[in-house]
């Protein structure tokens, strides 16, 4: 008779933000495929639906291990209630995956305080929330695992997105703060810096990249690419390869670091 396998993150809560899509999505797989019990949160319920319903397949046990919550991660209320509702559905979160995001191009001239706010709010004060809400949870336990997913733009600085730059350098901040409060106390809190991935946020941006330089669109790919060592895009699952692994219990050592997920690109 074979005996049966435990899976690392057996038995354990994953909530994942920007979820439906992406990187988060990669994300919510490489949780489920190592036995955690995953929420996927975001704002769009239509899209948070599809990708339950496409992950219940490999949840383990099948379909039982996966659902949504619909939330705002610019909106304190709204992240404590999707929170509760979470914890009612799945128990104490253990796991979370900050990774709800966005980005705005704009030169610093033209970056108005509206766009700065909201390169704030959603990247950086969403990131706040969240961890707020689920750390009192993980300090009960003694054990929890969070994991920021900032971008290089959190270690160096890129034209044009100042505010976006400045979030994430935030972001980045935050994490290095908060994982020596916890640093005693069976809590771990990293983030992992992706380079271009092939996402929406970058497909957005070769789109306007397009449109202002009037390169096609598969050049303005390849401008994109070449800042990474391999000249190639990196790919969701690649990041959320390196986000799995810092969830596992053997990367307990691992706490208030930066992982470059970017194809050798020196920060």
């Amino acid at each position: 008779m074979s005996e049966t396998v435990q899976l690392p993150l057996a038995g354990k809560h994953a909530l994942v933000t920007g979820g439906a899509r992406g990187i988060g999505a990669a994300c919510a797989q490489a949780l489920l495929l190592r036995g955690a019990r995953v929420t996927l949160a975001g704002r769009d319920a239509q899209a948070l639906l599809a990708a339950v319903e496409a992950m219940s397949a490999i949840a383990v046990p099948p379909g039982g291990a996966v659902a949504m919550q619909v939330l705002d991660v610019t909106d304190e209320a709204s992240v404590r209630s999707g929170f509760a509702g979470a914890v009612e559905r799945f128990g104490r979160i253990d796991i979370l995956v900050n990774n709800a995001g966005q980005a705005a191009p704009a030169p610093f001239g033209k970056t108005d305080a509206a766009l700065w706010q909201r390169m704030l709010d959603v990247n950086l004060t969403g990131t706040f929330h969240c961890t707020q809400a689920a750390l009192p949870g993980m300090l009960d336990a003694k054990w929890g695992r969070i994991v920021n997913v900032a971008s290089t733009a959190g270690l160096i600085g890129y034209r044009y997105v100042s505010a976006y730059v400045a979030a994430k350098h935030g972001v980045i901040g935050l994490t290095r703060a908060l994982a020596l409060e916890v640093a005693a106390k069976g809590v771990t809190v990293n983030a992992v810096c992706p380079g271009y991935t092939e996402t929406d946020i970058v497909r957005e941006a070769v789109a306007n990249i397009a449109a202002k330089t009037g390169r096609s669109e598969d050049e303005a790919r390849a401008e994109l690419a070449a800042a990474n060592p391999q000249k190639r895009l990196v790919q969701s699952e690649e990041v959320a390869s390196a986000v799995a692994w810092l969830c596992l219990p053997e990367a307990g050592a691992m706490n208030g670091q930066s992982v470059a997920v970017a194809g050798g690109e020196v920060m």
